[in-house]
């Protein structure tokens, strides 16, 4: 999760004051609820997953886990879809709707730097260098909760209304090099063309909420991510004589603070924000030396799709005519990654009552706008989508300081799988008759 996400989305989640910070209990009566052996179950699988965590299309192991999980369920199981992607497919005992719920499985290049007695030593390979493999982002998590789920939905099957798509996704932190990967390959492979689900469904563990906590949001909850790449071209002299070429690095600079307006004055953002950043400047190889060439490189991160569209073109525009402006040129290049990930309001509401009643009203709460972005954003695209939040940060701590998701510190209380778990079982049961 969270393409490029920084320790800042602590702040962003917006818990209100006075919320509750104990964990909610067990779902009551009304509710679906997994055994003390089934949880256990759960999190032995998310400690095994965490010691063994995979890179993006690396995801081997974790894959033939779960294929083997789902087909001792029974299901119908389809593997190798995106390279390691698994899905299977649960037909319930009664007619009804089809409902998808989705977890991803990769883990970052990052050295763990916590003490829990399951902290992963794992090594991989990423950009041509070895570095450490770790589930900084949760999605041990997410795998152990959405097995969970399956085993108890697959015991409960000849009562079910409609079927289940249990997406089990590679890649979600981006495909490594030149590799396609992710929810957009899987949907680019048929993921819902023999069965086109009437909702989709995904959790995300999150650091800045404390355990059970669950965030939500109607329409807008995270950011389009889009990189961007500009090439200045100039003409080579002494920097003692600049004027016998064409000087790349003023006309990047002008680019630099020019593009600054595009948001800030020609972006409509009373419709939704946006933001625009340079993260790398190249130019040049000795201090007298003016070069013949200037890098930029950046992201865009917004919350709409037409806002989006328009930066992508004044951001081209005031790059192209910056450079000109100095005898430069400029090559824009833009790198369409996640779009906006949007939650169906439909969906949010029809769902509530079940979301209110498993977690615990107190928990329950409005998420904040989150710059980060999402894969899931390709399967709320094609599909009704909902994407809720689930705090992780243990009661006693304060979640706001909490290490964010992508830390080497980052830490999950377990006690927030048995909400997960059960949240996904009684979103699928309660859908049809809500």
């Amino acid at each position: 999760m969270f393409k490029s996400l920084t320790s800042t989305l602590a702040l962003t989640i917006g818990l209100s004051v006075g919320l509750s910070a104990s964990l909610p209990a067990s779902a009551n009566d009304d509710s679906h609820s997994i055994s003390a052996q089934l949880e256990q179950r759960v999190i032995d699988w998310r400690r095994d997953l965490h010691q063994h965590p995979e890179l993006s299309n690396r995801e081997f192991r974790t894959s033939a886990l779960v294929a083997e999980h789902l087909r001792e369920l029974g299901m119908e199981v389809q593997t190798e879809i995106a390279h390691t992607g698994v899905v299977g497919f649960l037909r319930g005992g009664k007619p009804g709707p089809t409902i998808a719920l989705r977890a991803d499985m990769d883990a970052l290049p990052v050295t763990e730097r916590t003490d829990v007695p399951f902290a992963s030593t794992a090594v991989g390979e990423y950009r041509g260098n070895e570095v450490g493999v770790m589930h900084a982002c949760g999605h041990d998590l997410h795998v152990a909760m959405l097995m969970g789920a399956a085993e108890y939905l697959a015991g409960i099957q000849e009562n079910l209304e409609g079927n289940i798509m249990f997406i089990f996704q590679p890649a979600e932190e981006g495909a490594p090099g030149d590799e396609e990967g992710g929810a957009e390959l899987m949907l680019e492979e048929g993921l819902f063309a023999e069965h086109t689900p009437d909702a989709v469904l995904g959790i995300h563990v999150w650091s800045a909420g404390n355990t059970g906590q669950i965030g939500y949001r109607r329409g807008p909850l995270m950011a389009s991510s889009d990189r961007f790449e500009i090439r200045v071209q100039g003409q080579q002299t002494h920097g003692s004589r600049p004027w016998g070429g064409v000087d790349p690095i003023v006309a990047a600079g002008q680019i630099i603070t020019n593009s600054q307006s595009i948001v800030s004055r020609q972006i409509d953002i009373t419709k939704a924000p946006a933001v625009l950043s340079f993260g790398i400047v190249e130019g040049g190889v000795r201090n007298n030396i003016i070069p013949d060439e200037v890098y930029l490189e950046g992201t865009i991160r917004n919350f709409d799709m037409d806002n989006r569209q328009q930066i992508f073109e004044k951001l081209t525009h005031t790059a192209e005519h910056t450079a000109q402006s100095s005898g430069a040129t400029a090559e824009v290049t833009i790198h369409e990654g996640y779009p906006v990930t949007s939650n169906d309001a439909a969906l949010v509401d029809r769902l509530m009552p079940t979301t209110l009643r498993v977690a615990g009203e107190d928990n329950v709460h409005e998420n904040a706008l989150v710059t980060g972005a999402e894969d899931f954003s390709f399967f709320a695209n094609e599909v009704p989508g909902m994407f809720v939040f689930l705090g992780i940060t243990p009661p006693d701590q304060d979640a706001a300081s909490a290490p964010s998701n992508h830390s080497p510190y980052f830490y999950a209380d377990e006690d927030a799988l048995k909400v997960g778990v059960e949240l996904f079982i009684n979103w699928v049961v309660d859908y049809p008759q809500q």
